[in-house]
């Protein structure tokens, strides 16, 4: 997924930890669910709480989140479209999203590393090396 505030497989309590830090009302990002296989968790931070909401992705790759009751059911093409209606208030969250918490630049490169799309080793063959003497 690429967008900055995703934080792929973190630990709820890592979550919390990097919310709490931010610790402004509308602070969000966005993990893997650890209960539920293939969900995503989008979580907000307000008044010194965390609100997680389950999003599911849909036969069709359309997103599908749950929010607060009686609110009605929303299915969105993209997870940026999803985003982008939250940002506004009064939309069914505990508040609007306004304050991305963005996953650190280094754990962005060793992520892109272990999962081989760096795309360095793509581009280098051996020809591309010398023997250096000791």
């Amino acid at each position: 997924m690429e967008f900055s505030f995703f934080h792929g497989k973190i630990t709820r309590t890592t979550c919390e930890e990097l919310l709490s830090k931010k610790g402004k009302n509308g602070s969000y990002l966005i993990r893997e669910s650890e209960s539920v296989e293939g969900a995503l968790c989008l979580c907000v931070f307000f008044e010194n709480l965390i609100y997680t909401y389950r999003i599911f992705r849909e036969q069709q790759g359309y997103f599908r989140i749950q929010t607060a009751e009686g609110v009605p059911e929303r299915i969105f093409r993209t997870l940026k479209d999803l985003i982008y209606n939250y940002e506004k208030p009064n939309q069914g969250l505990i508040t609007n999203l306004r304050y991305p918490v963005e996953k650190s630049k280094a754990s962005q490169r060793s992520l892109r590393f272990k999962s081989g799309k760096d795309g360095i080793y793509d581009e280098i063959g051996d020809s591309d090396y010398i023997a250096v003497l000791p």
